[in-house]
Parts: structure tokens; C-alpha cells; sequence
């Protein structure tokens, strides 16, 4: 990871125009491609950013200064240096991912061994499918042989439907398992994050966590 704090202005050029006058800002440069500028604010939401698979030029002679990043639809990030403070590169190495509290990992392993509670045909690929920004938690198939991604929380939140749209924007790029489709599975979903899930094609699954244990409920059924 490169960490340079710079006086910058930045122009966005794609879709949209968007410019951030002159101020001092951290960029951030991962190893995947992708570029971020950041406020001292703001919590860890960039002011504008750049999504791999992008390509990085830093400007020589006349355009000494100017960083132009350009993503694979065309679109560009011009990074316009007025001075640099600070600029340095650390590896990292790669990511241990997310350890789960062991209500979540349980509900993983027992999900994994109960895959058909997703739907009748459902069939498991893996637990822990390894991609480059980490582990999707189950890979499956469903009825129609479709590659399904699942994300499995506690209590489903915001961050955790981003989580699984950032696994299926890569998976999908993999003609091996493309199309892939995600569900977000929790014991309990946050309406905000359901909201968010319906919007980008994600399906929602409450998990129950005692039906997978196979522990039934003491309440009177009539049938």
C-alpha cells in the first residue's frame, strides 16, 4: 500500500464531472489497482476513489505533478499535486480476512451442512471460497446449476451487503463462475440493509439458528 498526504486538487471525468478544490488529502494506492483520496473526516468513506482493475500514470515534463487514473470504462481520476508531504509504501502481505465471533462461524458450518435450507436443489461448492479481497463465506450452486455467493452475519447490517456486492463484482468476473448471484443471510436483518440488498439484486434469508441445529421449538403446532 502507497500513503502519500498531498496539497491536491482532484477532477473526475466519467460518467459525472465532480471537482475537490485545492486542500491537503491522504491517497491511498492498493495492491488491487484502486485509488482513494481522503478528508480528515468523514469516518473511512473516501471523498472520490477509483475501483480496480484501473491503471495509475504519474506525469513527467510539463505534467510533472498530475496523476491520471483510468479505469476499464474509460472513466478518469486526475490527482493535480501542488506539494507533497509525505510519501510512503508499505507491504502489507496478504489479509488473514475477517475472524467471525463463533455464533457466525457456527451458522456458517451449519448452513454449509444444511445447504437445501437455501432452497430444494441447492448443492455446496465450499466454505471459505478464497478471492483476492478475501473468503466469501459459502459458494453454492442452486437448482438451475447457477453459482450462488453467500454472506452470513449475525445480525445484518449495511457494511455486510456492501461486503458481499464488493465478493460478487469480482466473482463475476470469472467466466468459470459468472453469472454469480448473492444471498445475505442473517439471523436478523436490518431494514436499511434489506432496502439496500432489493436494490442491487440480493437476495435476503433469515437464518434460524436453532432449526439448523436441529433443535426444535416448544411451541404447539396444529399440524
Amino acid at each position: 500500500m502507497r500513503l502519500v498526504i498531498a496539497r491536491c486538487s482532484v477532477d473526475y471525468a466519467g460518467r459525472l464531472t465532480a471537482h475537490l478544490p485545492s486542500a491537503p488529502r491522504l491517497i491511498l494506492v492498493k495492491a488491487d489497482g484502486s485509488v482513494s483520496i481522503h478528508a480528515d473526516d468523514r469516518a473511512y468513506k473516501p471523498l472520490n476513489w477509483m475501483s480496480p482493475p484501473c491503471t495509475l500514470k504519474e506525469g513527467t515534463g510539463d505534467e510533472a505533478g498530475v496523476w491520471t487514473v483510468v479505469n476499464k470504462a474509460g472513466e478518469k481520476l486526475i490527482i493535480t499535486m501542488e506539494e507533497v508531504l509525505h510519501d510512503s509504501s508499505h507491504e502489507l502481505g496478504v489479509d488473514p480476512g475477517l475472524i467471525k465471533d463463533g455464533v457466525e462461524a457456527h451458522l456458517q458450518e451449519l448452513l454449509a451442512d444444511r445447504i437445501e435450507t437455501l432452497g430444494e436443489g441447492y448443492t455446496l461448492i465450499r466454505r471459505e471460497y478464497m478471492t483476492a479481497i478475501g473468503p466469501v463465506d459459502i459458494l453454492c450452486r442452486d437448482a438451475d446449476g447457477r453459482t450462488v455467493a453467500v454472506e452470513i452475519k449475525r445480525r445484518g447490517e449495511i457494511d455486510g451487503v456492501e461486503q458481499l456486492t464488493r465478493y460478487l463484482d469480482l466473482l463475476n468476473r470469472d467466466p468459470h463462475l459468472a453469472p454469480v448471484r448473492g444471498i445475505f443471510a442473517a439471523q436478523e436483518i436490518k431494514p436499511q440493509a434489506r432496502v439496500l440488498a432489493t436494490d442491487r439484486g440480493i437476495n435476503c434469508h433469515i437464518l434460524d439458528y436453532d432449526a439448523l441445529r436441529g433443535i426444535e421449538d416448544d411451541k404447539l403446532r396444529l399440524f
